[in-house]
């Protein structure tokens, strides 16, 4: 029989099972962690700091680095406590918490990255027409209908997860609670949980991809046209780090999500850290590695610091 949600016992697998290298696994997921708040607040502080970088397409790399801030957070905060403690319950009412906010987080990541698309779309393709197309406030406005839009949409989520009964113990195959795994391991119905979900990857996930995808086409054929090869060239390389992170985002999301389930569950824990811990961690280093702009503006601050008496 299931017992209401709220006095389910919820055991999360984490990471405690491994033993033999807690102390190596903590202080790795605490470099990258690290190493992920740096590398998205160098960006947000050059964004702010230079005002060459406050254009629509760095006001879009900002969010992402806020949402792969708070992205990381989440899941990490728990691993942390999972490795030191060995503890593997977990109160329903955080379980809840952390289907709401990752789902807020990923909804308005897939979001950010379909917009900085079309920005560039309107950049190459419509260059005369891209500062009606792309002003700051209506940058502004949509971004705000996103985060509004995906914190409604996750809302939808948690209260109907709230209605769902788990057998007790509950236990989580994963570092955290996300809905998809509540979903299966629920034992009442679960129809209007599974349309919810279908109907949010349809949304955010499937469109998003695919308005990406048609943008890139519209691109790649107005670069095709461009006659001089430094055009071409700078095109590309504004185009490149935005289309490396959008495939990352996505073919993570997939391996993570629709892998081969199989008795051990460790492979897909694994995943999971890498989706949620180093994945915030690559989108600055590529767009810092392959942007001249990010580049160009820290050398700068790194100037104006190092000649500071």
């Amino acid at each position: 029989m299931g017992n209401q949600s709220s006095q389910s016992v919820f055991i999360l697998l984490g990471l405690s099972d491994l033993t033999d290298s807690r102390i190596s696994l903590f202080l790795l997921i605490l470099l990258v962690y690290v190493a992920t708040l740096a590398a998205n607040l160098l960006i947000v502080f050059l964004v702010i700091s230079d005002t060459h970088l406050q254009t629509p397409m760095y006001f879009f790399l900002v969010n992402l680095s806020f949402l792969d801030i708070f992205n990381s957070s989440i899941s990490i905060s728990h691993v942390f406590f999972d490795i030191f403690t060995g503890n593997r319950l977990i109160l329903f009412s955080t379980c809840i918490s952390q289907v709401f906010f990752f789902s807020w987080f990923l909804s308005t990541g897939s979001l950010m990255l379909e917009i900085m698309s079309y920005d560039r779309y309107a950049a190459i393709c419509h260059p005369l027409r891209y500062a009606s197309m792309m002003s700051f406030d209506l940058c502004i406005q949509v971004v705000l209908f996103f985060w509004v839009l995906s914190f409604v949409c996750s809302s939808l989520h948690t209260l109907c997860a709230l209605r769902l009964a788990f057998p007790d113990p509950t236990i989580v195959p994963g570092l955290f609670c996300e809905i998809y795994q509540l979903i299966q391991l629920s034992c009442s119905d679960t129809f209007l949980n599974y349309l919810l979900l279908y109907c949010n990857c349809a949304g955010f996930g499937v469109t998003g991809f695919f308005i990406t995808l048609l943008s890139y086409v519209y691109i790649f054929k107005t670069v095709l046209n461009i006659k001089v090869k430094d055009g071409r060239q700078k095109a590309y390389s504004t185009c490149s780090s935005h289309l490396t992170v959008v495939f990352i985002f996505y073919g993570a999301g997939l391996f993570n999500y629709f892998q081969p389930k199989t008795e051990d569950h460790l492979a897909g824990r694994l995943m999971s850290l890498f989706y949620t811990v180093v994945t915030p961690l690559l989108n600055p280093l590529i767009y810092s590695l392959r942007n001249g702009d990010l580049k160009r503006s820290l050398q700068k601050s790194l100037s104006r610091r190092s000649t500071m008496p």
